[in-house]
């Protein structure tokens, strides 16, 4: 299996057990190693008492980015924390996309950014994650 085949069978593995993703609409627009795309639609259910789209669903959209990327592998990996910032509101209707991409992989840790945009590009958010891998296996 080449690394690109490899990353794709484990985010499709992962997307069809992943209730909280699927629930929110989030889909998979591209994986390789190291890197993910997710995207979102924001809906009415998904906005708060501002009007504007729950930062929780935001960090959501990038988390699941997040862990399709750092589990390209083969190797169950988990988020071991993260940071995010919040650039501009987004509202209901809007499309965002997160792509994730991996900044370093050393032992068992790995350091990924997610980049959250709305479809015409503008900066919804910014994640940093750090990950950390276990013993089993994505695909068995």
């Amino acid at each position: 299996m080449t690394p690109d085949e490899l990353a794709r069978a484990c985010a499709e593995a992962m997307l069809a057990a992943d209730r909280a993703s699927l629930g929110a609409g989030i889909t998979l627009q591209h994986v390789g190693p190291g890197r993910a795309t997710t995207a979102m639609r924001v809906a009415s259910t998904m906005v708060n008492g501002h009007r504007i789209c729950h930062g929780g669903y935001v960090f959501l959209l990038a988390d699941a980015a997040f862990a399709f990327a750092c589990n390209t592998y083969g190797d169950v990996t988990v988020a071991a924390g993260c940071d995010i910032v919040f650039a501009a509101a987004a509202h209901e209707g809007d499309e965002l996309i997160a792509e994730a991409q991996e900044r370093a992989r050393f032992g068992r840790n790995g350091i990924y950014d997610v980049t959250v945009r709305r479809a015409d590009g503008e900066l919804i958010a910014e994640l940093r994650g750090r990950s950390r891998t276990t013993a089993a296996k994505i695909l068995s």
